[in-house]
C-alpha cells in the first residue's frame, strides 16, 4: 500500500510504504522543530520518487510531520520545545491533562505518541528511527546519537562526523525517549535550516539509509554512489567520532549573542570569546571544537563545545561492554543500583569527584544530577535490543 500526502497541510503521515512482510520498518522524522523544513521536503521528494519509479520495497517505510503548527508558521515552537518533552513522567503527565490545560506542543506530542505506538504494536522490527534537523549556523552535516552500540555500528555506514553524548546535556529529546525503549535511534543534522543543500543531504541520507537498512535494494537507487559522495565531501571527508564535553545554557530571560561567523567543528582555542550572555563574556573554556552555535532567537542551548574520541578509545569501549565489564560498577563503593533492569546507577557525589567521566563514558553510561548528594548515571546498553539487528548486514 502507498499513501502519499503531497501539501503539507495538517497531514502527520507525510508518506507511508507497505511492501513485504519480512523487511524492516523505518520512521522518518521531518519538522520536529517549526523552523527546520529541510527535513519534511526531503521525505516528500524520496517517496515521490520511489512511487515514481515503482521502486520495490521490504518492510515498511513511514515519513512523519513533527510540529505541524510549528511547521505552518515557520518557527521553532508556538509554546515550548516539542523536542524537550519525551520522557515516560512528563508523557504520562501530559495525557492525563483535561483538553483545556493542553499546549499546542502537548497536542503534537499526543498525536506522535499515537502513530509512534500504533507503528511499534502493528509492524515487525527490526526497526530504523531517523530524526532530521538542522542548524541556526553553517556547518557540516553530521550525526547525533544516543551512546549504544547498535547506533554506533549502524551510525559508521555514513561519511559523516559522529556526535556522542547529547542525551547527557538535553532532557527529552524525541530519539532519546525511543532509545530507552531499546530501538536504534539516529538524529541527523543536514546543514543550515534555509540552504538547499540542507534539503539535498538529508535526501542523500535518506537513500543510504533505505539501502542500508535493506528496505530497498542498491541496485534499485539509482545514483547510490552519488548520494555517497555528496555527503562524504559535505562534511570534507570527516567522519569522526566526537564527544559533548560542555554546554552553554540559556534560561528564557536571558540575553544572548553568539559572536558572529562561527561554523560547527570550528576549532576554538581556550580563552577565545564566543558570546555574549547577558552582557557578561562568554570564553571557551578549553581548546575544542565549537558545536552547534545559536544563530537564531528561540533556543535553550548557546552553543557546545565538543572534542574528538580516538579510534582506540572506541574499540576498547565497545570490548568492555561486550565483555559485560559496567555490570561490576556497584561493587564501588558509592555505586548502586537505581535500576538494575534499565541499567541505571546512583552515584555518591563524593565518589563521582574520584571516578573520572571519561570511565563512566568509557562504559557507555552518561549522568544526569538530580540531587545535591547523587548523580544518576544511564546506559542504553542496558535495554538495547540487540538480538532484533544481530541479523542485519551491518551489524
Amino acid at each position: 500500500m502507498t499513501y502519499l500526502a503531497h501539501q503539507t497541510g495538517n497531514n502527520r503521515i507525510i508518506g507511508q510504504l507497505n511492501g513485504s512482510n519480512n523487511g524492516p520498518t523505518l520512521v522518518f522524522f521531518g519538522g520536529i522543530h517549526g523552523n527546520e523544513p529541510s527535513g519534511e521536503k526531503a521525505i516528500q521528494e524520496v517517496f515521490l520518487r520511489i512511487e515514481e519509479e515503482k521502486i520495490p520495497v521490504n518492510g515498511n517505510i513511514y515519513g512523519i510531520r513533527g510540529n505541524i503548527e510549528a511547521l505552518l508558521a515557520g518557527k521553532r515552537f508556538l509554546d515550548y520545545d516539542l523536542n524537550r518533552l519525551w520522557t515516560v513522567e512528563n508523557i504520562e503527565k501530559i495525557k492525563h491533562r483535561s483538553e483545556e490545560e493542553l499546549f499546542k506542543e502537548d497536542k503534537e506530542l499526543l498525536s506522535l505518541f499515537q502513530v509512534l505506538r500504533g507503528i511499534l504494536e502493528t509492524e515487525p522490527g527490526p526497526f530504523y528511527f531517523i530524526d532530521f534537523h538542522t542548524t541556526s549556523s553553517k556547518t557540516l552535516p553530521f550525526i547525533t546519537i544516543n551512546d549504544a552500540l547498535i547506533n554506533r555500528k549502524f551510525s559508521k555506514l555514513f561519511p559523516v562526523p559522529i556526535i556522542l553524548g547529547i542525551e547527557e546535556y538535553l532532557e527529552g529529546p524525541l530519539l532519546s525517549y525511543i532509545n530507552e525503549q531499546g530501538y536504534l535511534a539516529v538524529g541527523f543534522e543536514s546543514g543550515q535550516h534555509t540552504a538547499r543543500e540542507s534539503v539535498d543531504n538529508s535526501i542523500a541520507f535518506m537513500w543510504l539509509t533505505l539501502v542500508y537498512s535493506d528496505a530497498l535494494k542498491r541496485v534499485d537507487v539509482k545514483g547510490f554512489e552519488g548520494y555517497y559522495l555528496q555527503l562524504q565531501n559535505s562534511a570534507m571527508k570527516n567522519s569522526s567520532f566526537y564527544d559533548i564535553i560542555y554546554r552553554h545554557p540559556i534560561g528564557s530571560k536571558d540575553k544572548f549573542s553568539m559572536l558572529p561567523g562561527f561554523k560547527s567543528f570550528d576549532i576554538v582555542n581556550k580563552g577565545k570569546l564566543l558570546a555574549e550572555h547577558n552582557k557578561k563574556a562568554v570564553l571557551a573554556l578549553q581548546k575544542s571544537n565549537i558545536f552547534m552555535p545559536l544563530y537564531q532567537s528561540q533556543g535553550e542551548d548557546g552553543f557546545f563545545l565538543i572534542r574528538r574520541v580516538p579510534k582506540l578509545a572506541l574499540w576498547l569501549s565497545a570490548v568492555l561492554r561486550k565483555i559485560r565489564i559496567p555490570a561490576l560498577l556497584p561493587i564501588l563503593p558509592g555505586v548502586s543500583w537505581a535500576d538494575k533492569k534499565k541499567g541505571n546507577l546512583l552515584v555518591n557525589e563524593r565518589t563521582a569527584r574520584f571516578l573520572a567521566k571519561p570511565l563512566f563514558h568509557l562504559l557507555g553510561y552518561r549522568n544526569r544530577q538530580i540531587n545535591k548528594n547523587e548523580i544518576l548515571m544511564s546506559s542504553r546498553e542496558a535495554t538495547a535490543k540487540n538480538k532484533m539487528y544481530s541479523g542485519t548486514q551491518w551489524y
